[in-house]
């Protein structure tokens, strides 16, 4: 009876706990928390505020990869399953129109504003690239933004050139003198000449070619987590950096 009574308890505590659960999931701004229609919702909401003829971009795409299927099924007189197909692929074709307008409404939003090339950055594979963002900050609340991945360390500057080119040649060396011999390439984010437009950032960093395993990029982040403990580091100012940053990362996660 006993052990009956401890089963009903442990059983109640479990429901209690998974409810619980739910409920910090249901109330979470974490992304990755979400539902996936959540997610879409959320993207929606985001990008719309940006980019008002997203409504048609979607239901352009639906209507027209629906009407491919449809057309591939008539010409195997099969209508239904055309009709099925085509469904399906208006969802994905839909869906991937969201991505592409989310992305893009993401720059159109931070474009200027200061620590904008966190956007970028927080769109590359996690699995493949770490990011630290801010790594050193000018008073003016210019930054420098660090990458890590298979073609070593990658430094984006990410505000006025003639503040961050003595900044970001002070970061190389630093780097440098730490990681023995593993490059450090550099970016500075803008529109000028030799400047790289901040949507055009996540393909540069990208197709820049692999020169290390992933044994010699632990070894470099761990070189770098001791470089930064080294570091006084300056805190981020306050003020018109944007605090909602995180919208452009919850647009995009969760795919």
């Amino acid at each position: 009876m006993a052990k009956s009574e401890r089963a009903k308890e442990l059983a109640a505590k479990q429901k209690a706990e998974a409810k619980a659960l739910r409920e910090k999931k249901r109330n979470s701004d974490n992304p990755r928390d979400w539902s996936t229609f959540r997610q879409i919702r959320e993207s929606f909401k985001i990008t719309r505020e940006v980019d008002p003829q997203l409504i048609y971009w979607l239901v352009g795409a639906f209507l027209l990869a629906t009407l491919v299927g449809l057309g591939v099924g008539l010409a195997m007189s099969q209508w239904i399953w055309g009709l099925v197909m085509g469904i399906l692929l208006g969802v994905t074709a839909a869906l991937y129109t969201l991505t592409w307008r989310t992305k893009k409404a993401s720059y159109t939003r931070y474009k200027g504003v200061p620590g904008a090339g966190e956007v970028p950055l927080s769109m590359l594979n996690k699995k493949k690239w770490t990011v630290q963002p801010a790594i050193a900050v000018t008073r003016q609340q210019d930054c420098i933004h660090r990458v890590v991945g298979a073609p070593g360390v990658v430094l984006v500057a990410d505000g006025d050139p003639g503040r961050l080119k003595p900044l970001l040649n002070t970061e190389v060396k630093r780097h440098q003198q730490v990681l023995y011999g593993i490059e450090v390439s550099t970016i500075m984010m803008g529109d000028g000449a030799g400047q790289v437009p901040m949507e055009k950032v996540q393909k540069q960093i990208e197709k820049l070619p692999a020169k290390l395993d992933k044994v010699e990029i632990a070894e470099v982040q761990s070189r770098l987590k001791a470089l930064d403990a080294m570091k006084s580091r300056i805190p981020i100012p306050k003020g018109p950096m944007p605090t909602n940053m995180k919208g452009s990362r919850k647009a995009m996660r969760g795919r």
